[in-house]
């Protein structure tokens, strides 16, 4: 299944308590269960006003609509196309 980086942009993203984040994690799961198995949140990374996703989905369509349902910003959505890391440079 392809995987993509989702850009959000949250202003403030950086300050969000521990409750903020889980109950966002908690929407988000609970729609991703609705739209069944063929999108899959991997992880976050959380900088100060920008959140990025990775996320395994068909499509850009069902990573926008999931962001809809959630009611976050999807600004940007980047196929990828390799990974690199740093065992590949030994």
């Amino acid at each position: 299944m392809p995987k993509f980086v989702i850009e959000r942009e949250i202003p403030g993203a950086g300050n969000l308590t521990e409750a903020e984040l889980h109950e966002t994690a908690r929407r988000s799961v609970k729609v991703l269960r609705e739209l069944g198995p063929q999108i899959q949140w991997l992880h976050s990374y959380i900088t100060d006003n920008k959140v990025y996703c990775v996320y395994l989905a068909p499509d850009e369509e069902t990573i926008l609509k999931h962001a809809k349902m959630i009611g976050l910003p999807a600004n940007r959505i980047s196929a990828v196309r390799q990974l690199l890391d740093a065992a590949d440079g030994e």
